[in-house]
């Protein structure tokens, strides 16, 4: 497996106080034809991120048109979202469209924290949160953080989703051990956590982020994540396995994407977002920086 990269697809500029830099989680939405909408998060000056978006026509990598302001922003200071939003995927249930995201909680001095909680995406585009409350927070499976949620429908008739989890702050070589969760639901709205998911190898791969999972037709499964093993180097994109959803291999050789030897991405690549369109799969990824030179686009030879 390779992917062949096509270019830095989008720069951030500063369109509004709330998006000032970064363009972080791209999320691909499709509009018409070769046209998707692609929701990011962007940051103020104090790095609290909200939701913005551009539209872009994929075949031919062309921006048309950048939002003017964020369609969804952080909330106050008690809400589980104060801090910011991480953007997961989008997912369908009955005919509503939903975007799941982490959100962000950072208080003085301590360790920030993350709750996942559900946007509900609108006919017109537009964007609103379901509750005010997260729909998954901590508990003895996920004991400190949980973090960029990705949900599929499982053609055997129920949801499942991938989430990150912390485990530990510190795995005793100065990284965290925030590892790949699974959980399921019968109706993509209640959901049953199933622990550890995607094997972890400490000094190796041990801090994941950002999971995004493919179904192929053929009945198995691919993950695309980010990952860091605590040897100081900074995100890489890694892959997984699985022949049913639920035991995974690791097997970060066959990523078939890595940092480039200079510019945009060359210090780190990572949040990957992997969809089809027209028979092509693609990959949306950001590079240096957590997004602050934007994302760019790639395509599976």
């Amino acid at each position: 497996m390779r992917w062949r990269k096509l270019g830095q697809l989008y720069s951030p500029r500063s369109v509004h106080p709330k998006l000032v830099s970064h363009a972080a989680n791209p999320l691909a939405v499709a509009l018409s034809g070769d046209v998707y909408r692609i929701f990011f998060c962007g940051r103020d000056t104090q790095n609290r991120s909200s939701v913005g978006f551009v539209d872009v026509d994929i075949a031919n990598r062309k921006i048309i048109y950048v939002c003017e302001k964020p369609v969804f922003e952080y909330g106050p200071k008690d809400s589980f979202y104060s801090h910011g939003v991480s953007i997961g995927n989008c997912y369908e249930v009955g005919g509503q469209r939903y975007i799941v995201f982490m959100g962000w909680q950072l208080s003085s001095g301590d360790q920030w924290r993350g709750d996942i909680g559900r946007l509900v995406l609108e006919s017109n585009f537009l964007v609103r949160i379901e509750d005010g409350k997260p729909f998954m927070t901590t508990d003895p499976t996920d004991p400190l953080s949980l973090s960029y949620p990705w949900v599929l429908f499982d053609p055997a008739g129920f949801y499942r989703m991938w989430y990150g989890s912390t485990l530990t702050w510190d795995a005793g070589n100065g990284e965290m051990l925030h590892t790949i969760n699974q959980a399921i639901s019968a109706d993509g709205h209640k959901w049953q956590r199933c622990g550890v998911s995607v094997p972890y190898a400490l000094g190796h791969a041990q801090a994941f982020s950002r999971p995004t999972v493919i179904a192929n037709i053929s009945g198995d499964y691919q993950m695309w994540f980010s990952y860091r093993g605590g040897t100081g180097q900074k995100y890489r994109i890694g892959y997984a396995y699985s022949q049913n959803g639920d035991s995974w291999e690791l097997q970060l050789d066959k990523a078939g994407i890595d940092a480039s030897s200079s510019g945009w991405d060359s210090e780190m690549i990572e949040y990957p977002f992997v969809f089809d369109h027209k028979g092509q799969r693609f990959m949306l990824y950001n590079g240096n920086g957590y997004g602050q030179t934007g994302f760019g686009l790639a395509a599976l030879e």
